[in-house]
């Protein structure tokens, strides 16, 4: 469930004003008010808080995981799912969604909050609830005694109601007094200073040229394993490709920076930390890429037509159950005490990465743009291996290579700027074309080994889907040539 809303923060004394009509259009419902016991579970460095996620139970019934949100215009917007489970033991499911956060720490009881709750729906003439405005009235407890006492007013925006009317109820209920907006959790008012201190891997250190390497490598390792935290439950939960898309980029843009940073840092300490990372990387990239040959296919068959549409159905229901399946053992390794341990190292090389000498001390500016000249030179040479005409693996490689030097030359730009944007932009390009003709050219190779194992019909399917992709190879094959001369220009390369 996708939550909406705006937290205000009430002087004392403050009433709330009439709502009915607060809004043109609505009319406002009071519901009965509630008593709310939460208990909220976190580990003793307070690792959920800090991050902006959450843990609790609620009046003894059932589990709520909290992920970290935005906030956009004072209106908080976060991932909110129920776990079923007893009280006291936080069932796996839920710590599961918060393992990039909790990493091999265990959590326990770090809060308990009692809850006197008054709510009014705010709906419109057919009935639809468009708002819930909440008047919670919050005590800490410490045991049978109060801690601390505070108040707050939430105005839970429903999937009906728009963004303007998210401002116009906050302006309204301004307007009679209720305070400015204050996105503040209220596990982390109930905790206090501690929960307000930043998370474990972030935030990423501001980088210009007047930085250090130091602090450039810093914060290029920190921008991914942030990613990496971000995606986590994504991936787990499975909803949306993107999540595994970025995951895997993740990985293998740390993988990229560590071989870029390599004559700063130490070698022992990143070779060992590069080798997690491949092993991380190739379980992602088993689910990805069958998810990119599903879409791949996918819209090759909108190029078909209603023509053999049941069969290639059946050929998207043979690649949906190989990802069923690649799923089910990348969550067995993500739900690993080795990626626990991957994650507790990633999250200390954002934070303090190993250096080989004090060379890391020196200005970025000086030391960081040349990195670039070894994976450009790799690529160059790629190019210029090439058979006429190239074959498949000679371009998948100069793809690779591409890639390669394109993250090298993004993981500079904070330091050089537009040159080194605008070079990564081009190179970028190379392996775009060239990913676009290795997904065709591995969706081919798939379908026919596919054929050899299906009914007639359907390996006739699986042949008209591979004369799109045919078609596919050789734009892509048509196309590169002048991308990599567009990307080779010598002007592009004056900054190093």
């Amino acid at each position: 469930m996708r939550e909406r809303e705006i937290k205000l923060a009430p002087p004392p004394g403050f009433q709330l004003p009439d709502l009915d009509g607060i809004v043109s259009g609505l009319s406002a419902i009071t519901r009965d008010p509630l008593l709310v016991q939460t208990t909220y579970y976190d580990t003793v460095d307070l690792r959920l808080a800090r991050a902006g996620a959450s843990l609790h139970s609620r009046n003894h019934d059932g589990w709520t995981v909290e992920l970290p949100g935005i906030v956009a215009d004072g209106v908080l917007v976060r991932a909110e799912h129920q776990v079923a489970g007893v009280t006291g033991h936080p069932p796996v499911a839920a710590t599961d969604l918060l393992r990039a956060y909790l990493r091999t720490a265990r959590p326990g009881v770090v809060a308990r909050l009692r809850t006197r709750r008054a709510r009014t729906d705010l709906v419109d003439a057919t009935g639809t609830r468009h708002a819930e405005i909440v008047d919670d009235e919050v005590s800490v407890l410490d045991g049978r005694r109060v801690a601390l006492r505070f108040r707050e007013i939430e105005i839970e925006i429903t999937e009906a109601a728009t963004h303007e009317l998210a401002a116009n109820l906050a302006d309204a209920l301004r307007r009679g007094g209720a305070g400015a907006p204050d996105p503040t959790p209220k596990i982390v008012r109930a905790l206090g200073p501690r929960a307000l201190e930043p998370p474990d891997a972030g935030p990423t250190p501001p980088v210009s040229k007047t930085t250090t390497a130091a602090e450039a490598v810093r914060a290029a390792i920190t921008a991914s394993v942030q990613r990496l935290i971000t995606h986590d439950a994504g991936v787990r939960l499975g909803d949306e490709p993107e999540s595994v898309h970025q995951a895997r980029i993740a990985t293998r843009r740390l993988r990229s920076d560590l071989r870029t940073f390599r004559s700063l840092v130490d070698p022992t300490w990143s070779t060992e930390l590069r080798a997690e990372l491949a092993w991380l990387a190739d379980e992602l990239g088993a689910v990805r890429d069958t998810e990119v040959l599903i879409e791949l296919l996918a819209a090759a068959a909108t190029e078909l037509g209603d023509q053999g549409r049941a069969a290639v159905d059946r050929i998207l229901t043979r690649l949906g159950h190989q990802w069923e399946t690649q799923r089910v053992e990348l969550l067995v390794a993500m739900r690993s005490p080795r990626y626990g341990r991957l994650l507790d190292r990633l999250v200390a090389a954002a934070g303090a990465p190993v250096f080989a000498s004090d060379s890391a001390e020196r200005l970025a500016s000086e030391s960081l743009p040349q990195l670039v000249a070894g994976p450009w030179r790799h690529l160059r040479a790629a190019v210029e291996a090439l058979d006429d005409p190239p074959g498949d693996a000679g371009l998948h490689e100069v793809r690779i290579r591409a890639k390669r030097c394109r993250y090298a030359a993004e993981a500079v730009t904070p330091v050089v700027g537009k040159p080194a944007r605008r070079f990564a932009r081009r190179v970028a390009t190379v392996q775009d074309v060239l990913g676009a003709h290795h997904d065709a050219v591995i969706a081919t190779a798939w379908l026919g080994e596919t054929a050899t194992s299906v009914e007639p019909v359907d390996a006739f399917a699986a042949g008209m889907l591979v004369g799109v992709l045919r078609a596919h190879e050789h734009r892509a094959r048509t196309e590169w040539p002048d991308v990599w001369r567009a990307a080779r220009r010598r002007s592009l390369r004056s900054w190093w």
